[in-house]
């Protein structure tokens, strides 16, 4: 009976294989009361029937003419369709050399004749109770294995559709990051270009630094994708200046310089604000030193705190060596471009009193990238 359902569970089928009519018989009259027992008299018609159905169990002889049973159960476990039959060895014979020989070709049990009919029906019971167990395994281990092959699936389509969106993210933060630093630009119209020029210097320091092992121990900690970026938004507080201020044609009174000084704090400022609203702190913590410190100079006369030496963070040291550089090269109302001489002579002359002495000698092994940055904008290339 089933359990779940009330209904009469359907009975299990036993092919029952001997060429002796008087075994099949016997056979067939143990077990027909708790079995569908179907009779065969040799192995030959037994895999015909097999052709047509597959019955739970194969109760077969050992010793029959044309075909004995060590052959029909090799032939059963040659073909795909017939290798899981269970088959349990009905045989005269009682020597173990021939036991263990269809327990090796895949019987199941070896069961001699005379047989006792409620030892057989009994040992019967069991090898189905423990095939059936077997198949159950078997299906549950394809449904987990196909669950686990649809979860994969799901997790590389959740995975495909957590990295577009981050994609989605990143392009708006570097969208919006562009941005901020084209308005930036937009006031300040006499620095054109200096943003995306002190980004490209910095790298060339970057890389250089990587390749020379010089602040090995800091920089492996750093997100080099995050630090370029943030870099654009290191004068970020000039958006705070007055336009008369950051726009004059000519030197600023000593009033004035000391108003602009203050784009340092302003950036500062303007990064608390943004972090107020966002989760994301390393890129802002790499924005925030950039746009206070890159006006601090080794010696502490720099602005706005008077940093000196190694208390000045890396990243401001850094960029204060590009920002001085680009505003060497560039065109102001005051002056004109400085050469690549020039340019190299003045930050030589800075080292250990504006800038770091090992950023220096950095800059000195790549000042032909710097050039060819600088290049790129200048008319003349010179």
């Amino acid at each position: 009976m089933d359990t779940a359902t009330g209904a009469e569970a359907p009975r299990k089928t036993i092919f029952l294989v001997d060429d002796d009519l008087t075994n099949l018989m016997a056979g067939k009259k143990a077990l027909s009361d708790v079995y569908e027992v179907f009779t065969l008299n040799s192995g030959a018609r037994l895999l015909k029937a097999l052709e047509k159905s597959i019955p739970d169990l194969v109760l077969l002889d050992v010793e029959m003419p044309e075909m004995n049973g060590y052959e029909v159960i090799k032939a059963l476990r040659a073909s795909e369709r017939t290798a899981g039959i269970p088959v349990i060895f009905l045989t005269a014979k009682s020597d173990c050399e021939n036991e263990l020989e269809g327990l090796t070709l895949g019987a199941i049990d070896y069961i001699i004749k005379p047989f006792s009919p409620p030892l057989l029906l009994k040992r019967i019971e069991v090898h189905l109770l423990v095939e059936s167990q077997k198949r159950r395994l078997e299906e549950q281990t394809r449904e987990l294995t196909s669950q686990k092959l649809l979860l994969l699936e799901f997790n590389d389509n959740l995975q495909g559709m957590v990295e577009e969106k981050t994609r989605t993210v990143v392009e708006l933060r570097d969208a919006l990051l562009k941005t901020m630093a084209d308005l930036v630009e937009c006031r300040d119209v006499i620095t054109g270009g200096h943003i995306e020029r002190t980004q490209k210097y910095l790298e060339a320091l970057l890389k250089e630094m990587l390749r020379q092992g010089i602040y090995a121990e800091e920089l492996a900690s750093w997100d080099w994708e995050l630090v370029l970026q943030s870099a654009q938004l290191h004068d970020v507080g000039k958006i705070m200046v007055k336009d008369s201020i950051l726009n004059k044609p000519g030197r600023l009174t000593p009033e004035e310089f000391e108003e602009i000084k203050k784009h340092t704090t302003f950036g500062g400022t303007v990064i608390q604000k943004i972090r107020e609203s966002t989760s994301e702190q390393a890129f802002l913590d790499y924005a925030e030193v950039f746009a206070v410190t890159h006006h601090e100079k080794w010696d502490g006369s720099g602005y706005p705190a008077g940093l000196k030496g190694k208390d000045i963070p890396l990243l401001g040291r850094l960029m204060a060596l590009a920002d001085v550089y680009d505003a060497l090269r560039s065109d102001r109302p005051y002056k004109k471009a400085f050469s690549r001489g020039e340019a190299e002579k003045i930050i030589i002359e800075g080292s250990g009193t504006h800038f770091d002495p090992a950023i220096v000698d950095l800059f000195l092994c790549v000042s032909p990238e710097f050039h060819a940055i600088a290049a790129a904008f200048l008319k003349d290339g010179a």
